[in-house]
């Protein structure tokens, strides 16, 4: 990272509450064929989440503790604010004497900007205002919230409107949060009806939904130099396994995340 620093445009999108499994199975089906052309091997990583919940995760995530690989480790870092006795903090790793990854990317020279989804971006009181707060520039609106069945477009023309607007020079990193995954999704499943409720099914038809569209956003972070991007989770959901349904609980469909990073060299057009 100390080499792409400075020069590249970065990009982080957390799929809000989206679970491993089915990442993985809609990856192998063909399903998802524009995030599955960008996937290392056109798969997922199995990674496990640093949080059981929105808040809690992208907290950690911020603070340089992206999702962490499944197998043992101890593993290196991309970022880490400098912490004396680190030991996931290499040779390669991004280091910063700020707070947190947001604040030590702008000292670098970073616009950074943020395009919220679900309520803990929401910056409609003091605690959806936090995670927002860390950035120079943030955007929410209704239009991009878990209630809208068009919400991921909204974003994404909100982050082509941002892409449009800075000068070309200047170095951007751009954080998407995307709600359609998080609860209610039934309304991107075809037949489902508001009785029926949220399904497995429907989380599934839900990640189609972002796959028809993400590559509009992937042709923005593009248009001005190469961009390093990650997609992840920042924690999955239960519909029902052992009891549970939701998150904020230690389970594994809960822990279990799907997580990639890639080059974005292009404009980008659908697969």
């Amino acid at each position: 990272m100390n080499e792409l620093v400075g020069s590249h445009d970065l990009l982080l999108v957390t799929l809000d509450t989206l679970r491993y499994d089915v990442a993985a199975e809609l990856a192998a089906a063909g399903r998802i064929p524009n995030l599955a052309r960008h996937l290392p091997g056109g798969a997922w990583e199995r990674r496990h989440a640093p949080g059981s919940f929105t808040y809690a995760s992208h907290q950690a995530m911020f603070a340089g503790f992206l999702p962490t690989p499944a197998s043992p480790g101890p593993h290196p870092r991309l970022f880490a604010a400098r912490f004396a006795g680190s030991e996931t903090t290499a040779g390669g790793t991004f280091v910063y004497d700020t707070p947190d990854l947001v604040s030590g990317l702008a000292a670098e020279g970073y616009r950074t900007v943020c395009i919220g989804g679900v309520g803990f971006f929401n910056k409609q009181g003091a605690l959806g205002s936090v995670l927002p707060g860390l950035f120079q520039e943030s955007h929410w609106e209704p239009e991009f919230g878990v209630a809208s069945p068009a919400s991921f477009e909204a974003q994404v023309a909100r982050a082509e409107q941002v892409v449009a607007g800075l000068p070309r020079e200047r170095r951007l990193f751009l954080f998407v949060n995307v709600a359609a995954l998080h609860q209610p999704n039934w309304f991107h499943l075809p037949g489902a009806t508001r009785e029926s409720g949220d399904s497995r099914a429907s989380h599934a038809a839900a990640l189609e939904y972002v796959d028809r569209h993400i590559c509009r956003l992937f042709a923005a972070m593009s248009s001005r130099r190469r961009c390093f991007a990650i997609v992840c989770s920042d924690h999955g959901t239960a519909y029902g396994e052992d009891g549970h349904t939701g998150h904020r609980v230690g389970h594994e469909t809960v822990w279990t995340v799907p997580y990639a990073q890639f080059f974005l060299d292009s404009l980008e057009g659908p697969a």
